[in-house]
């Protein structure tokens, strides 16, 4: 079977990795990919935000199935334009898709489905912002502020109080703080407690629980400076008990994918729950419609199954009947980025030390890479994903961080403390 996977990062790397390792994929062809993705792949060059580009990709190669990875193709309606050609597709509607690329789409439809989360507003402008906040209370309390539309997972201000969350409206309104202006935000009221990345995979009639795995968002150790797209994960089976892995199937999940059908927008694909464990229960943050990066580098780890049997089961309505099979202990992922990032950074860069052999419970995915006159080299704020399988967390890290030393590129950073709060 050939698949076409599209986007060029570290989650793209980690599903051609794992599907690269079924007896019943043939061809696996990405677009554009990145210089990790060539060792499993054939690159093609693609614009990921270019739909038209990426399914002339699609028309000249005809894999029996395309995976999309990033949200951008998904907000642009890959999926349809492939639908409408008569191609299989893995991922969400245009119209689905929107539980990720509208913020307030999203609330409001949590809203309609009961289901439990932060109390919120909707913002056009910032008069309306500071009415908003008259009605939150305190304005010495914290409050969230989220851009409506994608942000590549910079969107979120959290304000320590109610002017600071002027200034970030100001900011998301204008342009100055992501580099293009928003129409509306979300204001939501600032929760608390520990964060859990919840998988559902969903055949738009039944949603199936995956592994759960938790993100570290800061750059700064301590959870500590601005949010990134991610800079670690880790997975582990005692990360959510199982009754909490029910009622997150149950009480989020199976309602997100009820919610949808009933409202004329199947949900096929990966649902990502971002949750937080609050002391009023467990409330949802955030959905994204396609699977987590850098969650995927240490999920794939632990899939023991066929990782084209999860893939296949979304796109034919078979994902109730799908019996995974996991690695029991954990793995872990620690994202390896570039000097400045989130904000300006050097690419170029070449990257030593990646000719070296890695034991196999170890896999270094690339993210922000390309070839350059055959040596690998930074392309992106997140370079690399070193990622490690091990019978217990700490033994995880450990490989990890024992590989990650064999890597060096200049003004590379990393988090110390992948983990910690399991540890």
């Amino acid at each position: 079977m050939k698949i076409l996977i599209v986007g060029g990062g570290g989650r793209e790397h980690a599903i051609a990795w794992a599907l690269s390792k079924s007896a019943r994929v043939t061809e696996i062809v990405a677009a554009p990919g990145n210089a990790g993705m060539a060792q499993v792949a054939r690159c093609v060059p693609a614009k990921q935000d270019v739909l038209a580009d990426l399914m002339r990709v699609a028309e000249q190669e005809q894999p029996d199935l395309t995976i999309v990875g990033p949200e951008v193709p998904l907000a642009l309606g890959m999926v349809d334009a492939l639908n409408a050609k008569g191609m299989r597709a893995f991922g969400p509607t245009k119209a689905a898709a929107q539980l990720e690329s509208s913020k307030s789409f999203a609330k409001d439809f949590m809203e309609r489905h009961k289901i439990p989360t932060a109390r919120y507003r909707t913002c056009s402008s910032v008069e309306d912002v500071r009415r908003a906040l008259a009605d939150f209370g305190d304005a010495d309390a914290p409050v969230v502020v989220k851009a409506d539309g994608l942000a590549a997972g910079k969107g979120v201000v959290i304000a320590a109080n109610h002017a600071e969350a002027i200034k970030a409206a100001e900011g998301i309104f204008s342009g100055t703080l992501l580099g293009k202006g928003e129409a509306t935000l979300v204001l939501e009221e600032f929760l608390e407690g520990p964060e859990v990345s919840f998988f559902a995979l969903c055949d738009g009639t039944h949603a199936v629980a995956l592994a759960a795995a938790q993100d570290h968002k800061r750059i700064g150790e301590g959870d500590t400076g601005p949010n990134t797209g991610g800079m670690g994960t880790y997975c582990t089976d005692t990360l959510i008990t199982p009754e909490m892995r029910t009622w997150m199937t149950k009480q989020v999940a199976q309602k997100v994918v009820d919610g949808m059908r009933e409202e004329g927008t199947p949900f096929k694909g990966i649902l990502f729950c971002g949750m937080m464990m609050t002391a009023r229960g467990p409330m949802v943050l955030e959905f994204n419609t396609r699977w987590g990066d850098p969650e995927t580098q240490s999920i794939m780890m632990r899939l023991e199954s066929d990782a084209l049997e999860l893939f296949e089961a979304a796109v034919e309505g078979k994902a109730q009947s799908l019996q995974l099979k996991w690695k029991p202990g954990a793995s872990a992922c620690v994202i390896v980025a570039s000097g400045g990032y989130p904000g300006k950074h050097k690419t170029g860069l070449p990257i030593r030390g990646m000719g070296e052999p890695f034991p196999a419970d170890v896999q270094v995915f690339h993210s922000g890479t390309a070839l350059r006159d055959g040596e690998v080299v930074t392309a992106g704020g997140r370079v690399l994903g070193v990622t490690a399988a091990a019978d217990d967390l700490r033994s995880a890290l450990a490989k990890a961080y024992e590989a990650l030393g064999e890597i060096s590129f200049e003004g590379m950073q990393f988090r110390r403390d992948i983990g910690h709060r399991a540890l």
